[in-house]
């Protein structure tokens, strides 16, 4: 707008310098003609009116130009600023007021409130960093993949010396693959506080394989075992507890709840006639549990810290699961092992990465997830098979914003440990209201 202003201002000019020019012209032409004094200055009178006329339409047209764009400023929301149309040497006195006024600072409705929401990241870990506005909810369908893979050897008998075994020795392959899906609603009761709730569903399938070789079996035994049902829903709040900055990261607490509505590991069938202590069954479930069949409750600090043009962050949590007094589980024949009261042991949890904005649509992101897991107790006292256990996990991430209300986030997982799944696979899709 401004740029075809000025090209009209400048079109006005050399039309009438242009007619200013003719005009000398005629003039001279006139006066050649003519050697009266008295003729030729009457002319030169009549070509000065003219002159004048034809300067004061050009004002008024530059005048009607300014305020047409002054006006469509105001509509558009800008403020409003001088226009340089103005040729130089030509300046009237509205014109310097006008020059002194942009050179002042003016003040126009009220200062933007300064950003306190913490920067977006290519999400890694289960706990986001940026909070629902106040008043807004967000949907986020998810679905997971993971597979994990693990070798176990089990020596039954006695060792005469260390190079000879007398006995059994039972080597197991386990292979797992498990889908989740999930649909996360996520609601901002303020600026600051957020409300989650996550509705899970899980499908599993287990492979083991296992040759007892102490036992004159050549052939492998594969032993197949799957599962599908409504996982653990999971409630969580988040706060802000602070306003970050360019020199100062952004502090968000958390507490997150997790039931037990997932099918319950102590409720699926076990392979075991009686008990399975003595017998000669594998011991293991014929149909998979989608639960841990334990609450838990998980309080975590998340932090990030802006440092353009990456932006770091980590969090820390602890997750307790409440003990389970009476527990059997259910054998072949209906018949149930009683089993005591079972405490899984704490989780401590800790996490870092650095996201980098590739452009104003794509966010990259790496980090590393930990945990340690304690021993599980048995009626007060820790089991003898129950040792405490390392997780690991390497995660890249990469966000796309398809809209303004629209995200696509894709997460790929490594397992740094064993006992850690191999590869993880995960697509989240938020959609804001």
């Amino acid at each position: 707008m401004k740029k075809n202003h000025g090209s009209r201002s400048l079109g006005l000019l050399a039309c009438t310098s242009l007619a200013m020019a003719a005009t000398a012209a005629h003039a001279q032409g006139a006066a050649a003609a003519s050697d009266d004094p008295g003729v030729r200055i009457e002319r030169l009178q009549q070509q000065l009116t003219e002159q004048n006329r034809q300067i004061e339409t050009l004002r008024q047209a530059v005048a009607d130009q300014e305020a047409r764009h002054r006006e469509l400023q105001r509509a558009l929301g800008q403020e409003p600023r001088a226009v340089a149309g103005r040729a130089e040497g030509a300046r009237t006195p509205d014109a310097d007021s006008a020059s002194d006024t942009s050179q002042r600072p003016v003040r126009v409705g009220t200062a933007p409130r300064q950003d306190t929401q913490p920067p977006a990241v290519a999400p890694l870990f289960d706990q986001p960093g940026i909070l629902t506005p106040k008043g807004k909810y967000s949907l986020e369908p998810s679905v997971q993949y993971s597979y994990s893979s693990s070798n176990r050897v089990a020596l039954v008998g006695y060792t005469i010396i260390p190079a000879l075994l007398i006995g059994l020795v039972d080597v197991r392959e386990v292979k797992r693959s498990t889908f989740t899906g999930a649909l996360t609603t996520r609601y901002g009761l303020s600026n600051r506080l957020e409300l989650e709730a996550k509705l899970p569903y899980v499908y599993r399938s287990d492979a083991t394989i296992s040759r007892e070789l102490g036992g004159g079996s050549a052939t492998d035994r594969v032993f197949n075992s799957s599962g599908r049902a409504m996982g653990d829903v999971e409630l969580a709040a988040r706060y802000q507890l602070n306003d970050g900055g360019a020199n100062k990261p952004y502090l968000i607490g958390s507490m997150r709840f997790k039931s037990r509505t997932g099918k319950d590991p102590f409720e699926v069938v076990t392979d075991c006639i009686t008990r399975c202590e003595g017998s000669e069954t594998t011991g293991l479930p014929l149909d998979l549990p989608t639960g841990s069949g334990f609450y838990s409750l998980q309080p975590g600090l998340t932090w990030l810290f802006p440092s353009d043009p990456a932006v770091f962050f980590g969090g820390v949590s602890y997750t307790y699961n409440f003990k389970r007094s009476d527990v059997s589980r259910l054998v072949r024949g209906g018949e149930r092992e009683l089993i005591g009261t079972i405490e899984p042991g704490g989780i401590f949890g800790i996490n870092f990465g650095m996201g980098l904005a590739l452009n104003d649509k794509s966010t990259f992101s790496m980090g590393v997830d930990l945990n340690s897991v304690g021993r599980t107790r048995r009626n007060g006292t820790p089991l003898e098979s129950s040792v405490r256990t390392q997780l690991a996990s390497l995660l890249l991430g990469y966000s796309y914003r398809y809209s303004d209300k629209t995200n696509f986030n894709v997460t790929v997982g490594a397992g740094l440990t064993r006992d850690t799944p191999d590869l993880t696979i995960g697509l989240r899709i938020p959609i804001s209201f």
